[in-house]
């Protein structure tokens, strides 16, 4: 008997309203990594940092939970092979770090900047995807191959704490819900440990952005799933520009919206769940600053400003493709398989934007 198939147009229009969602609460709770540094660094307010924290802590027990059910294998995404490329990991956040600070923002925070009318936000959308095409495809990409993806430990079984746990004989679901426990039972407790976190925006965001990256994963290592497609006679997931299972991420969708763009009439390209799920975040934070009468045009103050932006942007495409994903894409999907890899760029893209944000403060104390 023949397996139904679903179609890709079904898995883009579910990412698109997972989108929407994730950039109307985004927006409306001001959910931004690189804030929740600078909060943290420069003000000692560290309630961003909590939501960020509540986020991956609900991204990691929704994720189990899926494991656990059968409706997902995080065996069959990008983030949980064998091979840890850890310079790749650690320079890639650090170049990301650095990218977003003086980008005024993550991949996400762009999307949900023009959503509100950011004409800056544009550029570095345009220049973001044209980096990480570049880094995927191009010039950037043979020197990623070359100098840094070939630096890598080989490690016996997948990279995921559970699975490192289970090569030690645990059994899988037990090492499984060990690993989950007590990375995200830290995680929530220390984001809900104080009474400031308690606040309706912080457990908001805290709570919708981490289901959302649940939902994603369902959307396409589910309901996206075929394990016999009837064309290939291959497993195969349906949507998705990896092949793999997906969840949000916001580097490489950018490039292949561009590059959905210009070769618009090639009937081999589709609308896929990454390139859905970003439309969908601009769509839903265009829907909250309309509603809320924030949407306002914006542009640059000077060129300065400017070449700082494309900088940023260049940095964030060739850093997020290099480590395999951005604050979302490593820092909570990734995060949620509890992969080695994912957990060491959320490290580093921190330490990047951290150092920014300090020698910026040094800049402008010398120039005052």
């Amino acid at each position: 008997m023949e397996e139904s198939v679903v179609a890709p147009s079904t898995i883009a229009w579910l990412a698109f309203g997972l989108g929407a969602v994730f950039g109307l609460v985004a927006h409306k709770t001001s959910f931004c990594t690189m804030g929740a540094v600078s909060d943290a660094l420069n003000m000692g307010d560290w309630n961003r940092v909590r939501m960020w924290m509540l986020a991956i802590a609900v991204a990691i027990f929704g994720t189990a939970a899926l494991q656990l059910t059968g409706l997902l294998d995080v065996s069959k995404s990008i983030y949980t092979g064998s091979r840890l490329a850890w310079l790749s990991h650690l320079l890639g956040g650090l170049a990301f770090g650095v990218g977003m600070t003086l980008a005024s923002g993550c991949g996400s925070k762009t999307l949900i900047r023009i959503g509100g009318g950011n004409l800056k936000s544009l550029v570095v959308f345009v220049f973001l995807g044209i980096a990480a095409y570049m880094t995927m495809r191009g010039l950037f990409g043979a020197w990623r191959m070359q100098w840094l993806d070939s630096v890598s430990i080989e490690l016996g079984s997948r990279q995921d704490l559970p699975a490192l746990l289970a090569a030690t004989g645990m059994a899988p679901d037990n090492a499984l819900l060990a690993a989950a426990g007590v990375v995200g039972g830290l995680l929530a407790v220390g984001a809900l440990a104080s009474r400031e976190a308690w606040r309706a925006d912080i457990l908001l965001g805290g709570i919708v952005v981490g289901l959302v990256v649940v939902a994603g994963w369902y959307v396409s290592g589910h309901i996206g799933y075929v394990a016999e497609h009837p064309e290939t006679l291959e497993e195969a997931f349906v949507g998705t520009n990896s092949g793999r299972a997906e969840s949000f991420t916001f580097v490489a969708p950018f490039a292949f919206t561009l590059e959905l763009l210009m070769l618009w009439t090639d009937t081999s390209r589709i609308v896929t769940f990454g390139i859905a799920s970003a439309l969908g975040v601009i769509t839903g934070s265009a829907l909250y600053a309309v509603a809320s009468g924030r949407f306002r045009l914006e542009s640059f103050r000077d060129p300065g400003d400017l070449v700082r932006h494309i900088v940023g942007a260049v940095l964030m495409g060739f850093g997020g493709v290099t480590a395999l994903g951005c604050t979302i894409g490593q820092g909570i999907t990734g995060f949620s398989t509890l992969a080695l890899g994912s957990i060491l760029t959320t490290l580093a893209i921190v330490a990047g934007a951290a150092i920014t944000m300090k020698v910026q403060y040094w800049l402008l104390m010398r120039e005052g």
